[in-house]
């Protein structure tokens, strides 16, 4: 299990990627796949019509159609997997990774980040996350940590920070310490706002522990070290959220752990407030039973008196699937009382 505190020691931040993407790679066991991949460039070069894949290209129907052909997924696909199990010391959830989503490799190629611009067939992008561990890092952030899920805003809640904020001012000031769970943190924003809205109503670090947990072992370190490789933009925006965290000296009431919401963790910690955004019925965690088990886990998880926010602004018809009176209605079965909460729906454990 991967567990960090934060830190924005560049040589701590190093020392725990090390652990997770080794910078060296044994290229035997990788040959055979790269060799394959190759044939197909060579194939593809000779026969196909261009405009051939590239990044910021803007791929049409016919365009898709022609890559479907030269570099199917169907084979594609399971070689880049089977490269981010070599490249990773833990593996990353079975959702995770760029080609989940793809409708053809141009549409990879067409989102590649500059330093892998000139990788525009698989044979090229492999053979450079083979031979260069500053790309093979890059790609497996940039893969695994798509803008599409990171982008945006800090506070991507704001009508659900506004039921935390009513939540802090009712909460009596005597009760400490407050213990409070970002379930599914992702890149770890929402685990840097509580402790900032901590701070903000007077409780001093002592008096609080935030965790951030993360079936991903990249997104845990990203978030420990406030660090996107692929992005310094996204970084530097990152940083400016979390620094009166680390100027409150709040760091270490933090912590950010690798955990799998599916199954109930030997934690005997109970937790006052739990997040859960973005998860239940969504791309994620959307088939019934899983969601039953998810919204189980986490009541377990709450103190007497404890609530559990859970934010669903999905696209894509998610919501249409697991709408809010389903959600509401396992949070009851799983008892707790539901309430409207802004973004979201909200749970009071009776």
């Amino acid at each position: 299990m991967v567990r960090f505190t934060p830190s924005l020691d560049p040589g701590v931040a190093d020392c725990r990627l090390e652990r997770l993407i080794p910078s060296q790679l044994d290229p035997v066991p990788i040959q055979p796949d790269l060799e394959r991949l190759r044939r197909m460039s060579l194939a593809c070069a000779a026969f196909c019509p261009p405009p051939w894949p590239a990044p910021g290209l803007c791929p049409t129907p016919e365009i898709h159609y022609q890559s479907e052909l030269w570099f199917p997924l169907a084979f594609v696909r399971p070689i880049f997997n089977r490269f981010q199990r070599a490249a990773l010391s833990c593996p990353t959830p079975p959702a995770a990774g760029v080609f989940r989503d793809a409708l053809s490799w141009a549409g990879v190629a067409a989102l590649l980040p500059a330093l892998l611009s000139a990788c525009t067939t698989p044979a090229r992008l492999l053979q450079r996350l083979v031979a260069d561990s500053e790309a093979r890092r890059n790609y497996l952030f940039w893969s695994g940590m798509p803008k599409r899920f990171y982008g945006g805003a800090m506070d991507r809640y704001p009508e659900q920070t506004a039921v935390i904020r009513r939540w802090l001012e009712q909460r009596p000031t005597g009760e400490q310490p407050v213990r409070c769970l970002d379930a599914a943190c992702g890149d770890g924003a929402a685990t840097y706002g509580l402790a900032r809205l901590l701070l903000e109503y007077g409780v001093t670090p002592e008096g609080f522990r935030v965790e951030g947990w993360t079936v991903d072992p990249l997104e845990v370190w990203a978030a420990a070290h406030a660090a996107f490789p692929h992005d310094p933009m996204r970084q530097g925006t990152f940083r400016e959220w979390a620094a009166p965290v680390f100027a409150g000296g709040a760091e270490q009431c933090l912590s950010f752990r690798q955990a799998d919401l599916l199954a109930l963790p030997p934690e005997r910690q109970r937790f006052e407030l739990i997040l859960c955004n973005g998860l239940l019925g969504g791309p994620i965690i959307n088939q019934p039973g899983e969601i039953r088990q998810v919204v189980e886990n986490l009541a377990h998880l709450l103190g007497p008196g404890g609530v559990l926010l859970a934010a669903d602004s999905f696209h894509g018809g998610w919501k249409q699937k697991c709408p809010h009176h389903e959600v509401q209605a396992l949070f009851t079965s799983a008892g707790l009382a539901p309430f409207a909460a802004g973004a979201g729906v909200g749970g009071l454990k009776r």
